[in-house]
């Protein structure tokens, strides 16, 4: 990555918002379970954060990814998982396919808006039975005249109880699993929606996460993006730059980790001497840093890749795959050498030690990560006679 000066005036921008508007709160916004999304969204509208690599006709910057990588890699700095990953939901997860496919009227509709903060968007994509096994959701939109009527659910989704607009992907025909589904973009206070009470959540405390419920909710089709039945390909468009800003997001998160760790040990002393001075320990934690300079390495090829138009399916699963067992790797080792208070609820890395472990989870779960992989290597097994 050949970074330029306007890369690093952006990134700079990224960390003097997280270090002024974030970071001093999340002590508190861990403790109540959220954050004034509304709020922090309008002030990172205010710096055209939330449309990064948006089309400027609509209030974006119309940068090129590499931007948008810079500030998911810094917003990592944020003492508080949970608020860039509702950032990360708004700009990388339930826009994407809307600035991409979207009519003239949706973009003026949702994307402007979601681009200056003055509304908030969820992607609906998992269900109970259909986190991972996209192909397999249930939620249904059956045609009606000019309109759909939308019956199912969706669960963990983030940023649901604040949002004013979901992208759904849901069921518009009876066709293949992977040729039924449409992307359709649906405001949360239409009739016949509820949202569930907020996840009790093991980490990232500070994003709001709910089921949302739709019981007969009527959107007109206009709503929906693009042509009927692509909404499969849409998303899996719209995964691979989640993935490749959930990778870029982790590498300075753990490498807050690292050196909080080595600070701590410079501190604490053990038979006479600081803890550091242990060879176990400085070079474990040479070794940690050596692992995510490789992840960062790694993201920034798949980065470049994309840049280029290029197909990074299996970069992007291999940073995501990367990202999520080195985050636990990281976490799990610095946590040990903070002993006792390793283990206490508001040490850093105890927080970043249930915040990370939701990468090897969202977005594709590791093994679907390995499944992608291995079909793209060409040495996963097809399907056996007999097999459903």
């Amino acid at each position: 990555m050949q970074f330029t000066e306007e890369h690093q005036a952006l990134r700079k921008t990224v960390r003097d918002f997280v270090e002024k508007e974030i970071n001093p709160n999340c002590d508190e916004w861990e403790r109540e379970g959220r954050y004034p999304i509304h709020e922090i969204f309008r002030k990172l509208g205010d710096l055209s954060l939330l449309g990064i690599q948006k089309p400027e006709d609509y209030g974006g910057m119309g940068l090129d990814y590499s931007y948008n990588l810079v500030a998911a890699e810094e917003f990592g700095i944020a003492a508080a998982g949970g608020v860039p990953l509702s950032i990360g939901v708004q700009t990388d997860m339930c826009t994407p396919a809307l600035a991409r496919f979207g009519s003239t009227e949706q973009k003026e509709e949702f994307l402007r808006p979601a681009i200056t903060g003055e509304k908030v968007g969820c992607i609906g994509v998992s269900e109970v039975g259909a986190g991972s096994d996209v192909a397999g959701l249930k939620t249904n939109a059956k045609s009606d005249g000019d309109d759909y009527i939308i019956n199912g659910h969706k669960m963990w989704i983030t940023n649901a109880p604040s949002a004013d607009f979901i992208c759904l992907l849901a069921n518009t025909s009876d066709d293949k699993p992977h040729k039924n589904k449409s992307l359709i973009i649906v405001p949360m206070d239409t009739p016949g929606i509820s949202v569930a009470p907020h996840l009790d959540k093991l980490g990232m405390r500070s994003s709001e996460t709910a089921q949302v419920f739709f019981d007969d909710v009527r959107v007109p089709k206009r709503n929906r993006i693009g042509a009927e039945g692509t909404g499969f390909m849409m998303q899996m468009l719209q995964f691979q730059e989640e993935r490749l800003w959930g990778a870029a997001n982790v590498i300075k998160a753990l490498e807050g980790c690292v050196d909080k760790t080595i600070d701590y040990c410079r501190e604490r002393e053990t038979f006479g001497q600081p803890l550091i001075n242990n060879q176990a320990i400085h070079f474990r934690m040479a070794e940690l840093q050596t692992e995510i300079e490789a992840l960062r390495a790694l993201t920034y090829q798949a980065c470049e890749l994309h840049v280029a138009q290029k197909d990074v399916t299996q970069l992007a699963s291999m940073a995501k795959l990367k990202a999520g067992r080195l985050g636990r790797e990281v976490t799990d080792a610095c946590l040990q050498y903070w002993g006792g208070n390793g283990y206490m609820w508001d040490n850093p890395v105890s927080r970043a030690y249930r915040d990370v472990r939701l990468v090897s989870v969202g977005g594709g779960a590791d093994e679907i990560m390995l499944g992608i992989i291995c079909k793209l290597m060409g040495t996963l097994p097809g399907k056996q006679k007999g097999d459903s």
